[in-house]
C-alpha cells in the first residue's frame, strides 16, 4: 500500500470514531488517576465528556459509554488507593500514601466518618462518592477499621456507579441546554465547581 493510499484510507475514518479511540481511554487514565491522586477535578472530566458525547450522532451509546467508562476507572482507582492505604495500616512506618490520605481528613470530619461507617456500614461510601470531598474521610475510617479490601469494593462499586450517573447527568444536561458543545461543556464545568465548593463555602459561612 503506498503512502497516498494510506492517507487516503485514514481520511474515510469518521472524526468521532478517532475521538472515541482517544478520548475514552483518556477519560480512563485520567479518572482513575484523579482517584488515586486527588487533586484532579474528575467530576467536571465526566460532565465534559458526556456533553461531548451527547453531541455526537449516536448520543445514547456515547453517554453510556462515558459513564461505564467513568465508572470502572473511579473504582479502579478507588481499590488502588484502598489497597496503597492497606499496606501503609499494616507496616509500622506507615507509608506516603497513608499519610496523604490522613492530611486530607481532618480530625472532625474523620470523627464523623467514623461515626457514618459504624452506623450504616458500607453503604455510607454511596454517599462519600458523591458529597465533596467526602471520599477520603470515609476511606480513611475504613482503613483505620481495617475493612477488608473484598468488602471495601462491594460498598465502593454501588457508590462508583452512582458517582458516574451522577455528573454525567450534569453534562447531559449542559448538552441539551444548548447546540454549541462548548456552552454546554461551560454549563458542565461550571455546574460540577460549585457543587465542589459549596460545602466548604457553607462551613466556612457557618464557623
Amino acid at each position: 500500500m503506498t503512502w497516498r493510499e494510506i492517507a487516503a484510507a485514514a481520511g474515510q475514518v469518521p472524526p468521532e470514531t478517532t475521538q472515541q479511540a482517544v478520548g475514552y481511554p483518556a477519560l480512563f487514565v485520567l479518572v482513575a488517576l484523579g482517584a488515586l491522586v486527588p487533586v484532579i477535578p474528575t467530576g467536571a472530566l465526566v460532565s465534559t465528556a458526556a456533553v461531548v458525547a451527547f453531541h455526537h450522532h449516536a448520543p445514547l451509546l456515547g453517554v453510556v459509554m462515558v459513564f461505564a467508562v467513568a465508572a470502572l476507572a473511579a473504582f479502579t482507582g478507588d481499590l488502588a488507593l484502598y489497597w496503597l492505604g492497606r499496606r501503609g495500616v499494616r507496616s509500622r512506618g506507615g507509608s506516603r500514601w497513608l499519610e496523604r490520605l490522613r492530611g486530607r481528613a481532618t480530625p472532625e470530619r474523620l470523627e464523623q466518618a467514623q461515626t457514618k461507617l459504624d452506623e450504616h456500614g458500607v453503604l455510607v461510601l454511596v454517599v462519600s462518592r458523591l458529597v465533596p470531598a467526602g471520599r477520603i474521610p470515609v476511606m480513611l475510617a475504613c482503613l483505620l477499621s481495617e475493612l477488608p479490601l473484598g468488602r471495601f469494593a462491594r460498598g465502593d462499586g454501588p457508590a462508583c456507579l452512582a458517582w458516574a450517573a451522577t455528573y454525567g447527568l450534569i453534562g447531559i444536561l449542559g448538552g441539551s441546554l444548548f447546540a454549541e458543545p462548548w456552552k454546554g461543556v461551560a454549563l458542565a464545568v461550571g455546574l460540577t465547581l460549585a457543587i465542589s465548593v459549596a460545602p466548604a463555602l457553607w462551613r466556612r459561612v457557618r464557623g
